[in-house]
């Protein structure tokens, strides 16, 4: 399954004023945008030509195709801009905010997304970098940010939540079911585990990652970076690598060697946490604008809570 929340509106569909506004921010007016599939906002994200054949990304979006989209461009603009330039990401050219419309402009990256499902192939390009990005942020001298636990902790809860009767429990797995007390007291250490001071991106997928022409790995979209555990990211990531017919978190695990030194009840405990926001999270009523954001959620909870089984003990 791709991550797709819903349909991305066009550049056509953006108000003059405002193609005016980022034609300004880069020097030059867009003259062909073609949009990107993949991630969950509905508003634009397209790579554009610009009149004179330089080529940028630019996202936009205003309350009128997600009530949230704006608060969570404004804090990408916000972190994009004080990324060192040793994190390989796109670098912020400009930003237009005119109080409903945000539109970012972000260098454009030649480069593809890994394939889903997920293959060996990639998995071998991807991993790696991510340890290499990991080892270079540790610690990240980027203190502004705030821990993942700050992050996190309104929605790392899914597990307490549903066994204190917030949620249908009659929708979990039977294994879930009949672990749920065990599940909740996991999920309740995740906080201590995932302490640290490594850079996070804290949203690693697929369509946040690009692999150039040379091999190199790119990350884009850091609304949600913060602070916390090297091993998190990781964490994060391998439930959406495990979708439709992609490795298990288990063959990834064995092939590169992961969570080596990660002592094995703060694993549990992280993983705990992912698993059941992704489980609660799944029973919610879709977002506005994000009609298929539940159903990949689901997906993702299907993969971490089997991952998540061989690790309770």
């Amino acid at each position: 399954m791709r991550a797709s929340g819903g349909t991305r509106i066009e550049w056509s569909e953006i108000p003059p004023e405002v193609q005016t506004a980022v034609g300004d921010l880069c020097g030059s007016p867009v003259v062909e945008a073609t949009n990107q599939a993949g991630g969950f906002s509905p508003g634009l994200a397209a790579r554009c030509r610009l009149a004179d054949g330089r080529r940028v990304f630019v996202k936009a979006v205003s309350p009128a195709q997600n009530p949230q989209a704006c608060r969570i461009h404004r804090r990408e603009a916000e972190i994009a801009s004080v990324l060192p330039s040793s994190v390989p990401a796109p670098r912020l050219i400009g930003v237009h905010d005119d109080g409903r419309w945000v539109a970012l402009v972000f260098d454009d990256i030649e480069g593809r997304q890994p394939h889903e499902p997920w293959t060996i192939d990639d998995l071998d390009i991807v991993i790696p970098a991510l340890g290499r990005f990991a080892r270079d942020m540790t610690p990240t001298a980027v203190t502004s940010l705030q821990d993942v636990t700050d992050r996190h902790r309104p929605v790392f809860s899914g597990w307490r939540r549903l066994a204190g009767g917030d949620g249908d429990t009659g929708r979990l797995s039977l294994w879930a079911q009949e672990h749920l007390e065990t599940l909740a007291r996991a999920e309740d250490g995740w906080e201590d585990a995932a302490t640290g001071s490594t850079l996070l991106h804290a949203d690693l997928r697929a369509d946040n990652l690009l692999v150039d022409d040379a091999g190199h790995l790119w990350i884009v979209d850091w609304p949600w970076a913060c602070r916390g555990a090297a091993f998190v990211d990781l964490v994060f990531l391998l439930p959406s690598i495990g979708l439709g017919g992609g490795p298990a978190p288990a063959t990834v695990i064995e092939r590169h060697d992961l969570f080596a030194t990660v002592d094995h009840d703060a694993l549990t405990a992280v993983v705990a946490a992912v698993a059941g926001f992704f489980t609660r999270a799944a029973m919610d009523p879709a977002p506005d604008g994000l009609p298929t954001l539940r159903a990949f959620q689901q997906a993702q909870a299907d993969v971490a809570v089997h991952w998540l089984a061989t690790l309770i003990r």
